[in-house]
Order: structure tokens, then sequence, then C-alpha cells
């Protein structure tokens, strides 16, 4: 074989080659369009390829939404009842009574100043058809802003009767049973016939940036409630030998104001202000000890609610070996 027959059967093969190639290329585009054309949108129409649209009619915009053809409403029976007027003729009006159509049925055209002057109409019969109707159902006019407010409030916020704050004009409280209850001779008998007294002062403390203490009336029955005392003979609350009020007189209590050691007015106590309180014990005493040690025990607690202090007859603060001097007086006293 010389080399011409080489070449030459060598570009025959190419030519076939190249000729198998374009009719495989040739099915495959007639492939990949017919299944192009088979493909739908979401709402079930084909889908037509771009280099094939030109051979359709172009989709109406108004049917189109999202760059999706749509299928809209026939609306062919419009052309029958509504046409463009020929723009050589003039804008013709035509009367209308209030129950006619406001459309021209020579021409088609709506006039505007009638339907409006027809719709004003329209809305003054149902206002008088509303009106009737109302007058028939007895509704009342609705009332003003104003009134509807009141009317409103008056329902929310009905009227509520009202007590007045007690005040102490009058009894205290914790005093009322104290005035309707009067022991007798032989309860208060050591008070009625003393011939002694041992004094025990109460003051409460001073400081020098405060305003000058004093104690408050209310704090002062709270405490006499507290501690068992009962207001009685002579006008001064008495602690007896039990806390309910029954048994032997023990001690004797009476405030100090600007006029001195005095008794208390039961009907102002509570309104009152005090310097300070004096507790004494009246001898003889047949429970003498017994009594001294309840008078000093509740007036150290009485001192401790009070931020006050305990003095002596010479406003001297009491020291436990002056109690106890006192204590041994009080046993070893002689009438």
């Amino acid at each position: 074989m010389t080399v011409v027959q080489f070449i030459l059967i060598a570009v025959a093969a190419f030519i076939v080659f190249a000729g198998l190639f374009m009719v495989i290329r040739s099915f495959k585009r007639r492939g990949a369009t017919e299944a192009a054309a088979v493909n739908y949108d979401k709402n079930g129409i084909p889908i037509i390829p771009r280099h094939e649209r030109n051979i359709v009619d172009q989709p109406d915009l108004e049917d189109t939404v999202a760059g999706e053809t749509s299928i809209g409403p026939d609306r062919s029976y419009l052309d029958a009842v509504v046409e463009d007027a020929p723009m050589t003729e003039p804008h013709t009006t035509v009367d209308t009574q209030p129950d006619h159509a406001a459309i021209d049925d020579d021409y088609g055209v709506i006039d505007d100043a009638d339907y409006a002057r027809w719709q004003d109409e329209q809305r003054r019969a149902d206002s008088a058809e509303f009106v009737e109707a109302a007058e028939q159902m007895h509704i009342e006019q609705e009332p003003d802003a104003f009134s509807s407010l009141m009317s409103a409030t008056d329902s929310l916020m009905p009227s509520i009767d009202t007590a007045e704050e007690p005040s102490f004009d009058e009894n205290s409280p914790i005093l009322d049973q104290h005035l309707s209850e009067s022991g007798d001779d032989a309860q208060n008998g050591p008070l009625i016939h003393a011939k002694d007294n041992i004094n025990i002062t109460i003051l409460p403390n001073q400081y020098r940036d405060r305003p000058a203490a004093i104690i408050r009336g209310r704090d002062l029955l709270a405490l006499i409630d507290k501690y068992g005392l009962r207001y009685g003979a002579m006008n001064m609350f008495h602690r007896y030998e039990q806390k309910d009020g029954t048994g032997i007189l023990w001690f004797s209590m009476m405030g100090i104001t600007d006029s001195g050691i005095a008794p208390f007015d039961p009907h102002s106590v509570a309104t009152n202000s005090y310097n300070g309180v004096v507790v004494f014990l009246s001898l003889p005493h047949p429970q003498a000890v017994h009594s001294f040690d309840s008078m000093m025990s509740i007036a150290y607690m009485m001192a401790s609610d009070l931020d006050a202090t305990i003095l002596d007859e010479e406003n001297e603060a009491i020291t436990p070996e002056y109690k106890q001097q006192l204590r041994n007086q009080v046993r070893d006293y002689v009438g």
C-alpha cells in the first residue's frame, strides 16, 4: 500500500465519522425539542420554547400573573353594552330618572353628573328608609358624646357609700373594757390605804441630733394592753394579780406631762403625748415582794419598747445594786 492510498482511506474514514456525528447531533436536538414541548407550568399549561413563541399569539398582559399565562374570564359580553364612542361624534348627555341605569343605550357612555346625582338620590332614599324603620321600632336618637361618656362612667363607677375613718375623739377601743369595769375596795386596798410608795420613772432617751423624744398616747395604749394594765381607781392604770384584771392590785401607773405627774383622762389618752410615765408600788402590801418584782420586770420591758431609761426618785439611772436595795426595803417594810 502506497502513501497516497493510505491518505485516501484516512480522509474517507474522517468523512464517515463526521457524517455520523452530524446525524447523532440532529437526533439529540430533535429529542430535546420534543422533551421541552411537553413541559407544563404549575397551572397545567404547556411551556412553549422561546424560539417557537413567535408562531403563537402573545398573551394578554392583563391575564398574565408573575410571568405565567393564566386563563382569564370571558369579557366578550361586555362589548355589547359598553363601546368606545367615535372620536368625531360629540359627547352626548342623556337625561335619566333615579330608577334608571346611568348608561346610555344609544352610545354606551356613562354621564358622570347624572350618575353622581343618581347616587345622591339613592343615599337619601336609603337614609329616609332607615329613619322610618327606626321610628317604627321606637329607637331613640343616639345621645351626644358627653352624654354617652357620663352614662358609661355611671355604669362603670357606681356610687359607693363611704364611711369616715374612726378617730380618737371618743374613747379608745382598748379603754372601753376598762371603763366598764370597777374594782372593789378589797382589790384596790393597797392603793386606798397606802402609807408609802416605791416610785420608778420611765423617760424616753434624748439624743442631741434628734427632736425631743416623747411617748405618744397610741404607743402607750398598745403597751398598756400588751402588759395587762387596766384603767381603774383614781383615773390611773393598774396591774392586778391576773392579766385579766382579777386579783389584788400589784402596782399603778400615772403619766408625766408638761404640768407634772398626773392621772390619765380616758377620753384623751390616745391623742395626748407624754414626757414619761411613773409606776409605783403602794405599801404596805400583802404581796409586796412579788408585786415589786412584777413592777420592775414590766418597767424594764416597757423601757425597752419605748427606747427609754428607768430612773429612781432622784432621777438617777437604776443600777442592779440599787434595785436590790429597793427590794430589800420592800421586803423589810414596817408601816
